[in-house]
């Protein structure tokens, strides 16, 4: 492989570096269902186990991993009976614009596969 087709190679993937680091952290199925869940507002724990179908143990790692990379963060309310409330951060609030695109995007695309 000649050096150059080997820099150029190397420019696309550095270019393309972004984009596959932000799908590692967000592209997971239930990080997406849960992140998009979380657009309309905090949500307690159950209440997006029912809205997301998800398992507790499902729901519990998927919300660790979205705390751990800074995209929800937990509430916990001590009063009786202890509540655990979840909403998105600054980080993950920052993806709803991206949320709407996607879906004008499916809207249009998806759709057409389709028919």
């Amino acid at each position: 492989m000649s050096s150059e087709i080997f820099a150029e190679e190397e420019q696309a993937n550095e270019a393309a570096c972004p984009v596959v680091e932000s799908i590692e952290q967000v592209g997971s199925k239930w990080r997406l269902v849960v992140l998009h869940e979380l657009q309309n507002g905090e949500r307690r724990f159950n209440e997006l186990k029912r809205a997301t179908e998800a398992s507790s143990r499902t729901l519990s790692r998927v919300l660790d991993d979205l705390q751990e990379t800074g995209f929800v963060e937990r509430r916990l309310e001590e009063d009786a009976p202890v509540a655990t409330y979840y909403r998105l951060t600054p980080k993950g609030e920052s993806l709803c614009p991206v949320f709407e695109e996607i879906t004008a995007w499916a809207e249009e695309w998806l759709t057409a596969c389709q028919e």
